[in-house]
């Protein structure tokens, strides 16, 4: 793929706004939008939402932070994840860390928890105390993130998916594919009625594009998935344990279950084993991630191997090549592979 130009860093592209248009907007004094900023607990929460919806629509950052950022490099990278509880973001932050404390940056990582008013709301904080450039995990973000990070030259790569369409740098793979080649491999075993197990789908792109994966595969088959094999949950082994017993509930439950990931599918194999129902003799079950402890199991998870630390290590030499003005590929897609195991077999009959 062609190189991209080099951003130019710490370009500003627009005049600022201050703290008296913010004022202006919310109709409080500058003092009150300070206290609103600094001290907040002393601003009664409506005074401080109007403040904190000015500051939002007109991107606004201290003017002493805006001349920080302006005029030196702090060689602070910020990554903001959705949550520190799941491993593989762990992994990935590991590999990412790992490259850029070679060339001399330091890492600074922040979560969001799947709501991305907090990832936008954190990114200006970090962009406040100078981070020089960013890495987030997957491409649903709220709009004004990539206004404010446009608007302060901040370079940013996207990772765990790839832009279809090309606008924003990216790094990682095709979701949808993996899920929709595993299903496959469900249904050329023969079974008919396949569960999906997922995390939910409101701010995370990597869990609808899984699930469309399994329902192309199934449309490819002239199948479709029922709304009781559909389950959502949080991702834990006791939510997923508890998402596969509704499942097993069912008049008619499923004879092949894909989870969206490993934590997912060793929740549902903890959830069969409780109920006597034998893996894969009675239920196939799939996962996404290969991590240890679906490799682990008895029997083992059949799963996607994912790129978890080549994502990692390629984010971080592509923010290295951007603060240093060298070439960089703006979009990078790794391959995917099915790793089989023995937790799926052909249904019963």
């Amino acid at each position: 793929m062609k190189a991209a130009e080099p951003i130019e860093p710490l370009r500003e592209s627009r005049p600022r706004s201050g703290a008296k248009d913010v004022a202006q907007l919310a109709g409080v004094s500058t003092a009150t939008v300070s206290r609103a900023l600094n001290m907040p607990d002393q601003v009664d929460p409506a005074t401080r939402e109007r403040v904190l919806q000015a500051v939002a629509k007109l991107r606004y950052l201290p003017h002493g932070a805006a001349r920080s950022l302006r005029s030196q490099r702090s060689k602070m990278i910020g990554a903001v994840v959705p949550s520190f509880d799941y491993a593989l973001y762990a992994r990935t932050t590991s590999a990412l860390q790992q490259r850029l404390d070679a060339r001399g940056y330091a890492l600074v990582l922040a979560e969001h928890h799947y709501d991305l008013d907090a990832e936008m709301r954190v990114a200006g904080q970090l962009m406040q105390h100078g981070v020089d450039a960013f890495v987030f995990v997957g491409l649903d973000h709220h709009a004004g993130l990539f206004s404010s990070l446009e608007d302060y030259g901040r370079p940013y790569v996207l990772t765990w998916g790839v832009d279809p369409h090309g606008r924003h740098p990216s790094i990682g793979f095709d979701n949808q594919a993996a899920t929709q080649e595993i299903t496959r491999h469900l249904i050329r075993l023969g079974h008919r009625r396949i569960g999906l197990l997922s995390a939910p789908v409101d701010g995370n792109d990597r869990a609808r594009a899984r699930g469309a994966g399994v329902r192309a595969a199934l449309a490819e088959a002239g199948l479709a998935i029922e709304e009781g094999c559909v389950q959502f949950a949080p991702i834990s082994l006791q939510t997923a344990a508890e998402a596969m017993g509704r499942m097993l509930s069912l008049p008619e439950p499923p004879t092949a279950v894909v989870a969206t990931n490993d934590v997912f599918a060793v929740g549902a194999m903890l959830a069969c084993r409780s109920a006597g129902v034998r893996i894969p003799e009675d239920m196939s079950i799939t996962g996404v991630d290969n991590t240890d402890l679906g490799a682990t199991q008895t029997p083992g998870l059949t799963s996607i191997r994912t790129p978890v630390v080549e994502i990692g290590d390629a984010a971080a030499a592509q923010i290295i090549a951007r603060l240093e003005g060298q070439p960089y590929e703006p979009l990078q897609s790794f391959p995917i592979e099915v790793v089989h195991r023995g937790s799926t077999a052909a249904p019963r009959g």
